[in-house]
């Protein structure tokens, strides 16, 4: 709600004198203006008293000098004998009395929602402010009915001895007052510098191709985000470019309609009727003006893949991800390795690879040549002399209890 005073320090014509009504800043960005009396000099940042009903009240200056006479024109205010003046800069005792006014705010609302309740008031108690002064408070509230509030108001001057002043403000301007952090992750427009609260409606939504899901459109005041109106008259230029969205193109396989719009890239995505199962087909925007100006000849292509583009993968996705690093969820996980398979064995689910006949493949060669040696070949040998013989109930067993033991010539396993 800060405004930058581009005209400091630039020199006044000769004979002019400054302008002297300066603005101040109260509560939640509240701002009003009054005119310095007495030649009083004050400077933007100072604490100053200024009148109010049946008293003073305490603010901040927020600005001064001829930009002043610009926002009271942008906010049709009249530099007349309505404007309530400055009384002086504030004293340590003004500035005390201020702080206990406002220390006293919190306390309030909860025992005023309290009798809020206790009377059966269809009401929402948004803020309390207290004036400088702390001889008079003003309700914020919302409702959507007509309260009558006159037993409320006898309650609440009798239980904090104030005067009351109940004032009804919309979803937005208590979004506002309260504040917040937004989707986007920064403060609130409406806290932050919006002022002028326009109506938001669902065409806005539509117009940039949103989903229209109340829960993503809703901002923190329950109402349709204001930022949906920001961008929207560029939308609505670009729109113009590109062709109904109940437009479709005749084929002589079929219909196609749009499926949807991408203003950035200039592309119409096509959705084939007959094979819907094949997904939107992307056609850019002269293309498209191309295949309106067939049908208009009458006519017809014979299918959309002679228009398809091939879409390039997303710039943001390629390089932007990995350049602040959220290519991957799961980049700090330790990275398992797979176990290699080594020789013929295969790993048991316990780890160890599995025994043929009592020793190990560890360490031998698909094409090692077979030594007559060792008892455990001589039984692989005796295995695959039975492969060979037509014996596929034994295949890849060794000699039973008492059987004969091969020969372990390799002539005679040949011939076998």
């Amino acid at each position: 709600m800060t405004v930058f005073d581009w005209l400091e320090g630039v020199a006044l014509p000769t004979g002019q004198s400054a302008f002297d009504v300066v603005e101040v800043r109260f509560k939640a960005n509240r701002k009003a203006f009054f005119r310095r009396s007495g030649g009083l000099d004050v400077q933007v940042g100072d604490v100053i008293s200024v009148e109010a009903e049946r008293g003073h009240d305490i603010g901040v200056v927020s600005l001064r000098g001829e930009l002043v006479r610009a926002q009271m024109s942008a906010k049709k205010v009249r530099d007349d004998h309505e404007l309530k003046k400055v009384l002086r800069k504030a004293s340590q005792d003004d500035i005390d009395l201020w702080q206990k006014a406002r220390m006293r705010e919190g306390e309030t609302m909860t025992k005023s929602r309290e009798i809020i309740q206790r009377l059966g008031l269809r009401m929402k108690l948004s803020d309390v402010e207290f004036q400088g002064d702390g001889k008079k408070a003003t309700y914020y509230y919302t409702s959507e009915d007509r309260v009558d509030f006159r037993d409320l108001v006898r309650e609440l001057a009798g239980a904090f001895a104030v005067r009351v002043e109940m004032r009804q403000i919309g979803a937005r301007q208590e979004a506002a007052r309260v504040g917040g952090i937004g989707v986007c992750g920064r403060e609130l427009c409406c806290a932050s510098w919006l002022t002028d609260f326009r109506s938001v409606s669902t065409s806005a939504a539509r117009y940039q191709q949103m989903s229209l899901n109340p829960q993503k459109l809703a901002g923190q005041c329950g109402k349709l985000k204001c930022c949906l109106n920001f961008e929207l008259d560029q939308y609505v230029e670009s729109v113009k470019e590109f062709p109904s969205p109940n437009a479709k193109i005749k084929m002589k396989e079929g219909r196609a309609v749009v499926f949807k719009m991408d203003i950035f890239k200039k592309l119409v995505y096509l959705l084939h009727l007959d094979a819907p199962a094949a997904g939107p087909v992307p056609v850019s925007l002269d293309d498209m003006k191309e295949l309106m100006a067939m049908n208009e000849r009458g006519e017809y292509p014979h299918s959309l893949s002679e228009f398809a583009l091939q879409e390039e993968p997303d710039e943001v996705d390629s390089v932007y991800s990995n350049v602040v690093g959220q290519d991957s969820l799961t980049r700090f996980d330790e990275q398992r390795q797979k176990r290699r398979k080594k020789g013929g064995g295969r790993p048991d689910p316990g780890g160890k690879p599995k025994r043929t006949g009592g020793q190990t493949n560890r360490g031998r060669s698909k094409d090692a040549p077979k030594s007559a040696a060792p008892d455990s070949e001589r039984r692989s040998g005796d295995a695959q002399l039975k492969a060979t013989s037509g014996s596929g109930q034994n295949k890849g067993r060794g000699r039973g209890k008492g059987g004969p033991a091969p020969s372990t010539n390799n002539n005679q396993k040949k011939e076998g």
